[in-house]
């Protein structure tokens, strides 16, 4: 099991990963991954090559390439965790090659790289260039709503 900060650091990694897919940054994010990935054999790094490969051309073909980058940060932050709990010597390379996937961004995909954590049964609210409209249902009758810790 990862440690809070790492994998925080697996999420913003997946996310800036994704984010560089199908820009002018993937030279550099393909780059950093290749170098990443020397640690994890070659059969394995060849099948992550192969896998990175496929999802740049998923978000390329996609007609909403944001919407194809959404569904892949999750896949992407799983595939970062796997290799930090394999190998957690590489949490310095990995926060060196996310930011180094941020500054190579352009500026309109940069914004599109956020990081949010919720956890131990929190709530998390984000939301880029838009609005967040929540709503939710009143318990069952009979039931009352859990009380928040304050």
């Amino acid at each position: 099991m990862l440690s809070e900060a790492l994998a925080a650091l697996a999420a913003s990694g997946g996310t800036a990963l994704v984010g560089a897919m199908a820009t002018d940054a993937w030279t550099v994010t393909r780059a950093g991954v290749s170098r990443l990935l020397k640690h994890v054999g070659p059969g394995r790094r060849d099948a992550i090559e192969a896998q990175l490969d496929a999802n740049v051309a998923l978000v390329e073909r996609a007609h909403d390439p944001e919407q194809a980058r959404q569904a892949l940060a999750p896949v992407w932050q799983l595939q970062l965790t796997q290799l930090l709990e394999e190998h957690p010597e590489l949490e310095t390379a990995l926060v060196d090659l996310t930011t180094a996937i941020q500054a190579a961004l352009p500026a309109q995909h940069q914004q599109w790289v956020q990081t949010n954590i919720a956890r131990d049964n929190s709530r998390l609210f984000a939301v880029q260039g838009g609005n967040v409209f929540y709503h939710e249902a009143p318990p069952p009758a009979g039931q009352e709503r859990p009380s928040s810790p304050e």
